[in-house]
């Protein structure tokens, strides 16, 4: 039986590659924080569902899981690794609280270093198990090669993601590990739940204050009408499983004016449209 351990599991991404990786017959390890996120869980996906009780920025409770999975496999190698777990941050840069800064920074960068550092003797760095290399999918954002205002610390995470991504791959061909980005645009996830209850009082002195409940109310309508996780699931199935799989897809809804286009414009450009839309430059 394949295996492939997947961080954040509990909702969105992580939730719909579960089902779907299980329905194909896949044993998923899935990291969850909660005791009741793995009953809920194990309930839904039954005995190819095991449950991985670590936060990503706690290296010793990885290295536990890692450890279990190790057990569990029996000498086999893992088939894929999912880097899904993440948060995200928003405001002003020019205000924003630098531990909030650090904290995007910890989970969304150094969380899935932390991750791969445990389990990729298990996908084959490690050669004295048995099986074809596995491979490692990172899961990124259109915000990974496009960063739009206010949220520059979720940007900026996945920014880094990237460029860890694609030294990664370079570095694994040693070990015939592979290293695959998705980077999704809006995905109705949790993520949109929680943005709606930030509190954007502290910036309620700031000249940004009026734009950012412009932005919020746009930036949660966007998420109102985003692709179902589960279609992301069927896009890690597939990346997973294809021969020969591209180092980086992007998924995402109006792909022609949220993607192609804005990768063709000149930057400045795109900034002053981007300004105009949002209220920091006259329409």
């Amino acid at each position: 039986m394949k295996s492939v351990v997947i961080t954040g599991v509990s909702t969105g991404i992580g939730w719909g590659a579960t089902k779907v990786l299980t329905k194909k017959g896949f044993h998923v390890f899935g990291s969850v924080r909660k005791q009741e996120d793995a009953d809920r869980l194990k309930k839904e996906f039954g005995d190819l569902f095991t449950p991985l009780f670590f936060d990503v920025t706690d290296e010793p409770a990885i290295r536990r899981a890692a450890m279990e999975v190790r057990t569990a496999l029996n000498g086999e190698t893992l088939f894929g690794l999912v880097n899904n777990a993440g948060i995200a941050v928003s405001g002003p840069l020019l205000e924003i609280n630098p531990d909030e800064f650090r904290k995007q920074m910890e989970v969304n960068v150094t969380g899935p270093l932390l991750v791969t550092q445990a389990f990729g003797p298990l996908l084959g760095a490690d050669k004295s198990l048995k099986g074809a290399p596995g491979r490692i999918v990172m899961i990124s954002s259109v915000g990974g090669k496009q960063a739009a205002p206010f949220v520059g610390p979720y940007s900026a995470s996945k920014y880094a993601l990237e460029g860890f991504s694609e030294s990664l791959r370079r570095e694994l061909l040693l070990f015939g590990i592979d290293v695959i980005i998705i980077g999704p645009g809006a995905v109705k996830t949790q993520i949109w739940a929680k943005a709606e209850e930030v509190d954007i009082t502290p910036y309620s002195n700031s000249p940004y204050y009026p734009i950012l409940k412009k932005f919020r109310d746009y930036f949660l309508a966007s998420g109102k009408t985003g692709l179902a996780p589960e279609v992301l699931g069927r896009l890690i199935l597939k990346v997973l499983t294809t021969r020969n799989p591209k180092v980086r897809y992007a998924i995402l809804s109006g792909r022609l004016m949220n993607w192609t286009i804005p990768q063709l414009l000149p930057k400045r450009f795109l900034d002053r449209t981007i300004g105009k839309a949002v209220g920091l430059l006259p329409s």
